[in-house]
Parts: structure tokens; sequence; C-alpha cells
């Protein structure tokens, strides 16, 4: 085993110890699929309560998105990253020449899995912002690639703001059922359906 696949293993045990990262899945069941999860954004902490839930089979193929800037910051933030989720780097500084949506093609083209954030910034509203159109163009071009609506839930009380020592709170990432771009669906149509279906995943209030 590399130092990077024990770092992997020990990283999912703590996030389940902190978190319980239980993954609920109530539209489609894990398989080895080629895939994309789309979820809503309330924190740092989100890819990976997604990466923990996950089967470790499906780990292995799944990468998340990651801020350039922020996540190559130090070595170490920049090696955890690299080696042992093997993250996909996105630049939040471009040119206007820069495609955003490059690095995620070029992981997709190579037959990886990926964990996207279609808001795009962290939300502390409850529900998701208006979806941004990287999901519905990435859809477009990989049309094969199963969409999953991920419901993440309780993450952002793991570490509230101003705390430095994670509290434990009983997390989930609840899975919904698959959805495909239609043949000429409007753009706009395509992602208020997308979010929608990540809402509608969200647990019911008791």
């Amino acid at each position: 085993m590399t130092r990077a696949e024990a770092m992997g293993l020990l990283l999912a045990f703590i996030a389940r110890l902190v978190t319980g990262a239980q993954g609920h899945w109530k539209g489609c069941p894990p398989k080895a699929e080629q895939r994309i999860y789309f979820a809503n954004h309330q924190s740092h902490l989100d890819w990976v309560l997604i990466w923990a839930a996950l089967p470790r089979e499906l780990r292995a193929v799944t990468r998340p998105i990651a801020a350039r800037d922020y996540w190559t910051a130090t070595p170490f933030k920049h090696w955890i990253t690299r080696e042992v989720f093997n993250a996909v780097y996105v630049s939040r500084q471009r040119t206007a020449d820069q495609d955003p949506l490059e690095p995620l093609v070029e992981a997709l083209g190579h037959g990886d899995s990926l964990v996207i954030f279609p808001e795009g910034t962290r939300s502390n509203k409850g529900e998701p912002q208006a979806f941004k159109s990287g999901l519905y163009h990435l859809a477009e071009q990989f049309p094969e690639v199963t969409l999953v609506p991920v419901w993440i839930d309780n993450v952002q009380r793991v570490m509230p703001k101003g705390e430095v020592v994670p509290v434990p709170i009983l997390c989930t990432a609840t899975f919904g059922t698959p959805l495909q771009l239609q043949p000429g669906e409007d753009k706009r149509h395509f992602l208020d359906r997308a979010r929608r279906a990540v809402v509608e995943l969200r647990p019911l209030s008791p």
C-alpha cells in the first residue's frame, strides 16, 4: 500500500468519525460507471463528505474539483489533493481566452467521474443558488455520462465559522435519480431542473 492510499483510508475513517459520512442511495445504487455527481455547496468539506460516502472502489475513480490557488497554497494541501484525492484543479483567476471547463473536459475524456458544485460558490441560505452553465455544457459534451444529483446535509455545522476544531455532527449525502439533458432542452430549463432534483433530496424537517 502506498503512502497516498494509506492516507486516503485514514481520511475516510476520520471523515466518518467526525461526520458519519452516511451515503443514502435513494435514486440509484453505487455503480462502477462514469458519473458526474452534482451537489449543493455549503462548506470546504462538501467534496470530502461525498468522497467518504462512496464505496472504496468508486473513490479511486471519482475526482473532486479543487480551486488551484487555495489547494496548492501549501505543500501538504497540494500533496493531499493531488496524490490522495486526485483532484481536478481549476483556476479562479483566468484570462479571457481560458476555458474554465477545460480541465473537467479533459478528466471526463479520460473516463474519470467528477464531483462538482454547479452553484460555483458556497451558500448559507439553505437552498442552492441558481446553477451556473458548466453542468449544462458538460452534459451536452458527454451525453453518455450519468448525472447524479446529491443533497449534502449538515456539513456546514461541522466547522462553524470562527472554529478551528471540527464539531462531530451526523452528516448525510443523499444520492438521487440520475437525469439527462433532453434533446433540444433549453439551458436554463435544464439547469433549473437539475437544481430541483438536488433540492427534492433534502430531508423533511421534523
